[in-house]
């Protein structure tokens, strides 16, 4: 016991000066490892950064990227060379858009440059993670490629880009054929459509502007087939886009989410080129791409695609006197909110919400009596459907019955929640 102590006082001397002595060592290693970064910069250590980067003007992009390999110090000072306003106008040419540059040759120097460029970044990041390289070389080029451009100048992109790739023909030719007989060239226009010019925006008016330029030179059926090429299912097994998901059975939130948030963006504000009224006519004209969708997925769809929207797309039915079909997308609607899980509320609150929309009594009651008719329409459809014994292995028949006994339950029940409310107010 008293060694024990013995040793432990022994011990608190030799630890503070083993700490101190670990300081000095620490500076010592400072003052190396600066000495070490001056002498990687090899005959470049004699000149100020300002003096370094004058240098770098004059070489060509082939030779930074040499240089950049020669040491970590350097590709460094090369890291932050490209960050700078001046590395910005040297690397990043902005003229690759130019209608007015001639001849393969002129065009031929500016991809070259870019190869080069890629090349630069590349050795540049070298020592980095793949996903951090990913990263720092999407926020140079995507601060490069339109930004602070006006609106005419992004026109003149599109249309380079156009130009450069034969969108125009290729749309043209999927647009007039029968829907996926030409899979491959499908796909090709989603990948391009995406990954060129839509998915790497951070702002959606960026997006919306983009969008805008694919869809607006299309009449409006065109319009919608391009928007599902774009932005529709596609298979998980060769990635071709699936036409007849919406038709064939309910389909899930997954292969529609697309579809509404695209949709969304075209509703929003920032895209100044839509109306309302432009926006649901697409929604409409989607619904028969390439016939007509199951009622159930156009209600997920409007579920999806927000409040205002399925607001809007459902006042436009009842303004046009179309108060069955609309009392027939109540009714799914209350569905999909029982099968996947939404508040019922919601959809009893919707209906309130365009019984205000007709014009007179006559009218509200008669929509009201058109959806209490849908519900029992439905139920013996499905009830016929399940005693005939057309069993699929999933028994699909019989579990779309039980869920719509259940919503119509719900439905019912908010309804006479919100009944008592008022009446006990």
């Amino acid at each position: 016991m008293t060694s024990t102590v013995s040793t432990s006082y022994t011990l608190i001397p030799n630890q503070k000066y083993r700490r101190s002595n670990r300081q000095s060592r620490r500076f010592c290693k400072i003052l190396d490892i600066d000495s070490q970064s001056l002498s990687t910069l090899g005959d470049f250590k004699a000149l100020p950064i300002e003096i370094f980067q004058m240098v770098l003007e004059h070489l060509s992009v082939k030779d930074i990227s040499m240089l950049s390999m020669v040491s970590k110090t350097i590709s460094n000072c090369l890291i932050n060379y490209i960050s700078t306003p001046s590395g910005n106008r040297r690397l990043l040419q902005q003229d690759f858009h130019n209608l007015e540059l001639s001849g393969k040759r002129q065009g031929s120097c500016i991809f070259e440059h870019y190869r080069s460029l890629g090349l630069l970044l590349k050795r540049c990041t070298l020592l980095l993670p793949t996903k951090d390289r990913l990263k720092y070389i999407h926020k140079i080029l995507s601060e490069m490629l339109t930004a602070g451009w006006d609106e005419l100048e992004c026109h003149r992109v599109f249309n380079f880009l156009c130009e450069l790739s034969n969108l125009p023909r290729k749309m043209q030719t999927v647009v007039s054929s029968k829907p996926g007989s030409a899979r491959k060239l499908e796909l090709r226009i989603r990948l391009y459509c995406r990954s060129v010019l839509l998915n790497h925006w951070i702002h959606r008016s960026d997006s919306a502007f983009w969008l805008t330029r694919i869809l607006k030179p299309w009449p409006m059926v065109n319009q919608a087939r391009l928007l599902y090429i774009i932005f529709g299912p596609v298979s998980s097994l060769d990635g071709h886009v699936v036409w007849q998901k919406m038709i064939e059975g309910p389909t899930d939130e997954t292969s529609l989410k697309g579809l509404a948030d695209a949709i969304k963006l075209l509703y929003d504000t920032e895209a100044k080129e839509w109306t309302a009224d432009d926006v649901i006519s697409l929604v409409d004209e989607l619904s028969v791409v390439p016939r007509e969708w199951l009622m159930e997925n156009n209600a997920r769809l409007l579920i999806l695609s927000g409040n205002n929207i399925c607001f809007t797309f459902m006042a436009s039915k009842a303004v046009n006197g179309r108060a069955v079909e609309l009392a027939r997308l109540m009714v799914f609607l209350a569905l999909v909110c029982e099968k996947d899980l939404y508040c019922m509320d919601w959809t009893v609150k919707m209906m309130q919400k365009v019984c205000k929309v007709f014009s007179t009594p006559g009218e509200k009651n008669n929509f009201l009596q058109s959806v209490e008719n849908a519900f029992a329409h439905l139920i013996m459809d499905m009830l016929q459907s399940v005693m005939s014994g057309d069993r699929d292995e999933e028994d699909s028949s019989f579990l779309n019955l039980f869920h719509l006994v259940n919503a119509q339950a719900n439905f019912h029940k908010e309804i006479l929640y919100l009944t008592l409310r008022s009446t006990s107010a």
